[in-house]
């Protein structure tokens, strides 16, 4: 007669193998991928970790289009410069959404531009487009905003004698403040508590993202939830957040003016109060602070880490960064402030820029998308509700569009005659609906739509 452990055995490895079967039947829907396994799906291969240098290896192994599993939730990945561009512009509006998982509402509670679907996002993402123009974020007369943090970071490099420092806070710093001028109407000194916890919250934040607690609370958020210290960590980080912009909320509700001093809170207030008993409106304070952190979190990130691997550059490669100086000196000089419009002028210091987001890759995978609808990517039936992630890596280093793609060679970007050239596999923000899916941030947010 069986014992009840052996009873116990028998069940569980049975409910594996019904497990196991039932995701080789669900797998036939996808494109190929490696096999996924009961409970985890492929995170054990992958080191419950989304790498770029895993996803080249299983491409070698199964095309450009495979399919991952996190535990029973398929994800379609895209790989290489035609795989990417294909994937996501033939069927566009068919893999528009976002995935709506665990974590993502805790960040965000489904509200925002960043993470929001359907009416909700059309509208806080219009809304968002129209206040940025109409408070001429892009265009010149905000350089000066630029230009100011610009000299402060400049003023504080210059104190520190040429001795040895890291540059992440004050470049941060810099970064920040031209966003919290525009959407805050003010910015932070640089020994503000609140600011530094605030940069440290949002750093927490986007390392959890790609984490194995991530994954953990995903498979289960209960057991992630009462052991894991990280989780509480990402909670409390996301808590601060919501508490200091929900202060600046308030003082803007009790200090605005209706005719000066404009700030893009301020625009956000007065369409709350217009569409008030609007049924269609999607216009709240939650709304409102979920918009401004998803503002502040996509430009500060995005342009600090891009200027931070600049500078890192510039030491490794001394000659890159004389022709960069005489090139400066050549065509600006001391002649005026530095602005924008200065790019058309400057071919060579436009091809380094460039090629420094090529090269440094700092998103390395886009954000997840998600089809809202039964679709077709590349020949393979995509059903409704699967997450499509695209290697950026693998665009920005595809030995098929660019001459030296392991090299940092700002040639990429310039013909015979040393003028600039766009190239069509510069994707370092994905094609991600750029127009339709990306927020707008800091004024150019270093051209992410490609259009230098």
């Amino acid at each position: 007669m069986l014992t009840v452990s052996e009873v116990l055995v028998f069940f569980v490895a049975s409910l594996l193998l019904i497990q196991f079967l039932k995701l080789q039947w669900m797998r036939r829907q996808f494109p190929p991928g490696p096999t996924p396994y009961p409970f985890f799906g492929n995170l054990l291969q992958m080191n419950f970790k989304i790498h770029h240098e895993h996803l080249k290896k299983m491409a070698k192994i199964h095309g450009n289009i495979f399919t991952l599993w996190f535990s029973n939730t398929p994800a379609v990945v895209l790989q290489g410069f035609q795989a990417v561009k294909e994937g996501l512009t033939a069927r566009a509006e068919d893999v528009a959404g976002r995935p709506e998982s665990r974590i993502f509402h805790i960040l965000t509670h489904g509200n925002g531009v960043m993470f929001s679907n359907g009416h909700l996002w059309k509208q806080q993402r219009r809304f968002g487009m129209a206040t940025m123009r109409k408070m001429g974020v892009g265009k010149k007369d905000q350089d000066y905003l630029l230009q100011e943090e610009a000299a402060h970071l400049v003023e504080y490099l210059q104190k520190t004698n040429g001795k040895p420092l890291d540059p992440t806070m004050p470049v941060v710093h810099m970064v920040s403040n031209v966003i919290c001028s525009i959407i805050f109407g003010h910015r932070f000194s640089r020994d503000d508590e609140n600011f530094h916890h605030l940069i440290e919250s949002f750093d927490t934040l986007a390392a959890f993202l790609n984490s194995i607690s991530f994954f953990i609370y995903e498979l289960s958020p209960w057991l992630a939830g009462h052991f894991l210290p990280s989780v509480k960590k990402m909670k409390s980080c996301v808590d601060f957040v919501n508490g200091l912009l929900a202060k600046e909320l308030e003082s803007h509700k009790v200090n605005r003016k209706r005719d000066e001093n404009r700030h893009y809170i301020d625009y956000y207030l007065d369409e709350i109060d217009k569409t008030k008993g609007d049924a269609d409106a999607t216009y709240d304070e939650g709304n409102l602070i979920q918009t401004v952190a998803d503002l502040f979190i996509a430009g500060t990130e995005t342009t600090a880490t891009t200027l931070l691997w600049a500078l890192l550059y510039m030491v490794i490669y001394p000659d890159i960064q004389e022709k960069v100086q005489k090139e400066l000196d050549a065509v600006v000089g001391c002649s005026h402030v530095f602005c924008y419009e200065d790019r058309k002028r400057l071919p060579y210091t436009n091809a380094v820029i460039h090629e420094i987001q090529r090269y440094s890759n700092i998103l390395l995978i886009a954000l997840p998308r998600l089809s809202v609808k039964d679709t077709e990517l590349l020949g393979y039936r995509i059903p409704k509700n699967t997450v499509v992630l695209a290697n950026i890596d693998s665009v920005l280093a595809d030995p098929g569009k660019w001459e030296t793609p392991d090299q940092f060679n700002p040639g990429h970007f310039l013909d015979k005659d040393g003028n600039f050239v766009n190239r069509e596999a510069f994707l370092p923000f994905a094609i991600d609906l750029q127009e339709e899916r990306s927020p707008v941030v800091c004024g150019k947010d270093w051209k992410r739509r490609n259009d230098a």
